[in-house]
C-alpha cells in the first residue's frame, strides 16, 4: 500500500431539500448536527476518512456559497483543498472536476468519493473495509462501489446486482436498479443477490476519467481545466453518467452499520426512540398519545404534541412543517410549492 497515491474527496454541495425545512438552502444538512453530537454531519464524515488518509490529501468538494460554511467547519482544511463549482450540477461534474485536480497533482491517484451524508455504527469495520478496497483498486483497473447487505425492502435506495464473485469479498456487478417499488425491493431482499448503493466508490483517478471520456465526454470536456464551468452540462450523477454504462465495476461487501441520511424517513429509522417509537431528536417535547412520530425543532422551542401517529413534526426559522412522514417526494412537492408562491422566501 502506498498512501502516498490515496485521496478522498468529501462531496458537500448538495442543498439538502428533501430534509427542509429543517436543512435549508443557506444550511443544508450536512452542516447540521442532528442527533446533538456536537459535530455536524461533514464534522463527523471528515473525522472518518482522517483515519485513513491523511489530512492534506482529503478535499472538499463543494459549492460557492458554502465554501465559507466549510472552513468554519472543518479549521484542519486549507482554501487550496476545497473544490469549488458555481452550479448545483450533481456528483458526475464534481467527480470529473477532482480526478482532473488529483491527476494533475499524481498521476497514480487513487481517491475515495465520499458523500457527507451517512452514518457509520461500526467505525473500526469502516476502517478495515475501506482499507481493503483501496488496496484492491491499487491491484487492479476497475471501478468500485460499496455495497450493503440490504436488511429490508428500503425503496429509498438505489441497488446493484451481482454476478460471481472474484476475490473474497469483491464480486463484479451485473446492473443497477434505482429506487425501486416495494414489491421489487422485497424480491431483490429475498434473492440474495442485490446490494445497496452505498455511494461510495473508490477509482483511481485515470480510470473514472477515461470512463468519463468514452460515456459522457460533453461533461468531461468542461472539467478539464483549473476552473471548470458546468452551467451547460446536465444534472447528472455519476451512476447516471459512467456506472451504470460501463464494464469493470465491482462491488465491495461492507458491514459497517452503514446508514444513508437522505430523507427524514431515513432519519427515524436510524435515532433513538423512547417506548411509542417517537423520535425526537435534539428537541424539547411533551408528547401525549403520540406514536411512531418524528420531533426536530430548534433547542430554544418546545413541542407540545397530542394525537399524532406517524407524522413528521419540525419547525426551523420561519417554516413549521407538520405531515406524514414515510413519503418523502411530498417534501420534494412542498418544495416545490413553495418556491412558486414565494421564490426564495422560505427555502
Amino acid at each position: 500500500m502506498n498512501r502516498d497515491n490515496y485521496y478522498c474527496v468529501i462531496m458537500a454541495g448538495g442543498t439538502g431539500s428533501r430534509f427542509w425545512p429543517y436543512s435549508r438552502k443557506n444550511m443544508p444538512k450536512q452542516f447540521l448536527d442532528f442527533f446533538g453530537t456536537g459535530q455536524t454531519l461533514l464534522q463527523q464524515t471528515f473525522q472518518r476518512y482522517k483515519e485513513l488518509i491523511p489530512v492534506e490529501q482529503i478535499y472538499i468538494s463543494t459549492n460557492i456559497a458554502y465554501k465559507e460554511l466549510v472552513l468554519q467547519q472543518l479549521p484542519e482544511i486549507k482554501e487550496h483543498q476545497l473544490l469549488v463549482d458555481e452550479t448545483h450540477r450533481n456528483t458526475a461534474p464534481a467527480v470529473v472536476h477532482a480526478a482532473f485536480y488529483l491527476k494533475q497533482k499524481n498521476p497514480d491517484a487513487i481517491m475515495i468519493i465520499a458523500p457527507s451524508d451517512h452514518l457509520i455504527l461500526k467505525p473500526d469495520n469502516f476502517i478495515a473495509s475501506i482499507n481493503k478496497g483501496l488496496e484492491f483498486v491499487e491491484k487492479n483497473r476497475i471501478l468500485l462501489t460499496i455495497g450493503i447487505k440490504p436488511t429490508r425492502p428500503e425503496t429509498g435506495y438505489g441497488y446493484i446486482q451481482v454476478e460471481e464473485n472474484k476475490e473474497a469479498c469483491f464480486y463484479s456487478v451485473k446492473t443497477f436498479v434505482e429506487k425501486p417499488a416495494i414489491e421489487f425491493a422485497q424480491f431483490f431482499v429475498n434473492s440474495g443477490e442485490f446490494y445497496w448503493n452505498s455511494g461510495i466508490f473508490i477509482w483511481k483517478a485515470d480510470d473514472i476519467l477515461h470512463k468519463m471520456h468514452l460515456y459522457s465526454d460533453n461533461i468531461f470536456e468542461k472539467g478539464e481545466c483549473k476552473e471548470p464551468d458546468f452551467t451547460s452540462c446536465p444534472n447528472i450523477p455519476i451512476d447516471y453518467a459512467v456506472m451504470e454504462k460501463t464494464e469493470n465495476v465491482f462491488v465491495q461487501d461492507c458491514d459497517f452499520g452503514w446508514a444513508d441520511l437522505g430523507t427524514f424517513g431515513a432519519l427515524y429509522d436510524a435515532a433513538p426512540k423512547d417506548m411509542n417509537q417517537n423520535a425526537t431528536l435534539n428537541s424539547n417535547t411533551m408528547l401525549y398519545d403520540c406514536k411512531d412520530n418524528i420531533v426536530l425543532i430548534p433547542k430554544d422551542k418546545l413541542a407540545v404534541i397530542e394525537g399524532l401517529e406517524n407524522y413528521l413534526v419540525t419547525l426551523n426559522d420561519n417554516v413549521l412543517l407538520i405531515c406524514k412522514k414515510d413519503n418523502p417526494n411530498n417534501i420534494r412537492k412542498f418544495v416545490n410549492d413553495v418556491q412558486m408562491k414565494f421564490d426564495e422566501k422560505y427555502l
